[in-house]
């Protein structure tokens, strides 16, 4: 019998021998958990240099291979088992009886190390339950196997309920210590990147990666996915380490450049911003389906130190990419998915809460048609001349060159800025102590009521109406805070700013103000007569769930950090202190969320940055959330509500504050604590009305302590009295007008 050998084509060969190699290279090197790892390397008593320098490779690559961020490949991992074999016979777990001639059982392959094994994972969340946005340790064991893949998914509600979206709004693409490109999402979940170009890794990110974040609002748009690459997937990508002083100039790479070319040949583009520090990437739409991917690039100024770092003490250039994804994450769940500055942040997070449009269904033809929400900022509208700076085109001809515009030609809305000398007795008192209000400008917005179409002009002296928002002109030297009955009690005028300047000056004839500056100058008990206004008359509480947002953004942080709403004065001020050590990555997310409501605020009157000649139009005044008459009632409150406290508290324990500024108020006391001086009732609470310590926007902090002394000292270096509010700070990274 003749028997016909059929041979298997090379192709099949090769694979077979693949598959061989990986079957055994399974059998003969399992490894234990990252923990076991690290725990068998310590009870021999070796360091992470020895086991380095035995496996000729890194020391970062044993710290690695210990907390899980990456798996050793071979040969090396072939010699890491058998080390680690060799351990765990000497020393084998406390509560695991010796077996010296077999292998522990830690070392089995029935789960990959950062799944748990069944037993453990059927009551509780999957492995990943280590939810990064609540965490305050460090990252979670990873692996780039499917079956960790898996067991990583974040319990993030959004997530959870939209699959597409199942691996994180973001991820940190890095290459590894075997040359390999990885992506590090958050929940310690690291994938393997195939694309060997950049436009590859584009393509990539919108068809496999499974990253983006779904709509905050039912009728918004889903984030896109952002990749943050870093400094070795510059090079990787052929993108320069850095940008040269012209490409920072001009905020872009080359056109000519050959990435932008590699980009273009396959069919993607960039927006009209080019390939910058924040660079989007899209293909045309499929139907109603965006295809667009957002590129950060730290190494060229994508994430500034003054927003999202600690400038005295930079984290970021060092950070490992497992611990920046996890950073960027929890803003990103608590947030949003950053799209840019974190003022460009918190400008966005307003359209992605209040949308502009929304699909309406034509019921005589059956077909969606585009319809504007009543509830947001929708179009365009004309400006008023009062309400914008002095380089907008409005402006044009109408004053003379270098002519500095008056109270009564110009709406002056602005922060504190004001300070005064000491009396007599306060420099008998040892401590000037400064509290500064949480989320000032966040606080602010809550429950304000703003203009949601175009101004009305109104002439012939019309009467004050504190439901129209907008601009008055009127006359409020008259306002005499001396006269003021506060609890029945008269306060001490010459000791507190007026609420009407940001100098605290009292005003000396007609000047423009925002509604709620005029409402409080009726709750003080004056009489208005305004001259003229511009008023908007339809209005809407278009702030509300921003502010909900980054407040419950803030609120769950500080909580991370170990300080709580329902904290006492003395509590508060004791877990304060300690939150500055619990977690710096978490410090971080609450700068930048911090950073986000101020910055926010800011954008709505977003001035020209040289991007053109004085009096031409800038890019920002196309954008309906260009709004200066928005930006002037938060700033307004922000001062009123910081005076009707003032007031209180002077009328309430005969305190009164010597420098303010922005959001931070400087006190004597007779203690170096808040305690020592802020008022309270016979029960121990806060006196009504006065400022609170506490954890809520609003609430007040301490923000540091200095001797009179001191300031006499700084006062005499000066040559007279300045503002020194931001100046006594017991943590100076804090920021200023949070």
């Amino acid at each position: 019998m003749v028997v016909e050998v059929t041979s298997v084509p090379n192709d099949e060969e090769a694979l077979f021998g693949a598959v061989d190699a990986l079957l055994e290279q399974v059998a003969q090197d399992p490894l234990p958990s990252p923990a076991e790892r690290k725990r068998l390397r310590e009870a021999a008593g070796l360091s992470q240099d020895q086991v380095a320098k035995a496996l000729q490779t890194r020391r970062e690559s044993i710290g690695n291979w210990e907390s899980g961020r990456s798996e050793p490949r071979p040969p090396k991992r072939a010699a890491y088992a058998r080390l680690l074999e060799g351990l765990a016979v000497r020393f084998p777990a406390p509560d695991a009886a010796p077996a010296p001639a077999a292998v522990p059982e830690a070392f089995t392959r029935s789960a990959p190390p950062s799944v748990p094994t069944p037993a453990a994972e059927a009551p509780a969340t999957p492995a990943a339950a280590v939810r990064p946005a609540a965490s305050t340790t460090g990252p979670s064991a990873s692996s780039r196997r499917p079956e960790a893949k898996k067991a990583a998914k974040r319990p993030v509600a959004t997530a959870a309920a939209d699959g597409r979206f199942e691996n994180g709004p973001l991820a940190v693409v890095d290459v590894d210590d075997d040359g390999q490109v990885v992506a590090f999402c958050v929940g310690g979940l690291v994938l393997d990147v195939p694309a060997k170009t950049l436009p590859a890794l584009v393509d990539w990110t919108l068809t496999e990666a499974k990253l983006g974040q779904a709509r905050l609002h039912r009728h918004g748009k889903d984030a896109d996915p952002v990749l943050v690459l870093t400094s070795a997937a510059l090079e990787r990508y052929g993108l320069p380490a850095e940008l040269t002083p012209e490409e920072r100039r001009a905020g872009r790479l080359p056109a000519g450049h050959k990435v932008v070319k590699q980009i273009a040949r396959a069919g993607q583009q960039l927006t009209q911003r080019g390939f910058g520090a924040w660079t989007r990437v899209y293909r045309e739409p499929e139907g109603s389906r965006r295809r667009c991917v957002q590129l950060c690039i730290p190494a060229w100024g994508a994430l500034p130190v003054d927003e999202w770092d600690n400038k005295n003490d930079p984290q970021l250039p060092t950070m490992h990419g497992a611990d920046l994804a996890r950073f960027l994450g929890t803003y990103a769940d608590r947030v949003m998915t950053p799209r840019g500055t974190t003022a460009v942040t918190g400008l966005e997070l307003m359209t992605a809460l209040r949308p502009p449009t929304r699909a309406e269904k034509d019921e005589a033809t059956g077909e969606f048609r585009q319809a504007f929400n009543d509830d947001a900022l929708t179009r365009l509208y004309d400006v008023v001349e009062c309400e914008v700076p002095d380089e907008h085109p409005i402006l044009k001809g109408k004053f003379a060159r270098h002519h500095m515009r008056t109270p009564a030609e110009m709406l002056m809305e602005e922060p504190y800025n004001w300070c005064r000398p000491l009396t007599d007795d306060e420099c008998m008192q040892p401590y000037l102590v400064a509290i500064d209000v949480n989320m000032a400008f966040a606080a602010a917005a809550n429950g304000l009521t703003v203009g949601l179409n175009g101004p009305t002009r109104l002439t012939g002296n019309p009467k004050f109406d504190p439901a129209l928002p907008g601009s008055w002109l009127v006359d409020l030297s008259h306002v005499d805070l001396s006269r003021v009955q506060v609890a029945g009690r008269t306060v001490d005028a010459h000791r507190l700013p007026s609420p009407f300047t940001p100098t605290g000056e009292r005003p000396e004839g007609p000047a423009w103000y925002a509604t709620p500056t005029v409402a409080y100058a009726v709750e003080l008990g004056f009489d208005v007569a305004p001259i003229e206004a511009y008023v908007r008359t339809q209005t809407g509480r278009y702030l509300d769930p921003w502010y909900k947002r980054l407040r419950d953004a803030y609120v769950t942080t500080m909580a991370d950090l170990g300080v709580t709403t329902d904290m006492s004065g003395q509590e508060f001020l004791d877990a304060m202190a300690r939150s500055k050590r619990v977690d710096p990555a978490l410090s971080l997310v609450l700068k930048a969320i911090k950073a986000t409501a101020k910055g926010g605020i800011g954008k709505l009157r977003q001035r020209n940055r040289g991007q053109v000649p004085y009096y031409e139009p800038w890019p920002a005044l196309e954008r309906t959330t260009w709004r200066p008459d928005i930006r002037a009632a938060v700033l307004a409150s922000v001062r009123v509500s910081m005076h009707r406290k003032m007031m209180k508290t002077a009328a309430a324990a005969d305190v009164y504050p010597v420098a303010i500024g922005t959001d931070a108020i400087v006190y004597p006391s007779p203690g170096p604590s808040p305690l020592d001086f802020l008022p309270h009732t016979a029960d121990g609470k806060p006196a009504p009305g006065t400022f609170r310590l506490g954890v809520s926007p609003g609430m007040v902090k301490h923000q540091g302590t200095q001797t009179v002394l001191w300031a006499e000292q700084q006062f005499e270096e000066h040559g007279g009295v300045f503002n020194i509010a931001n100046l006594i700070k017991t943590d100076q990274t804090a920021g200023e007008g949070e």
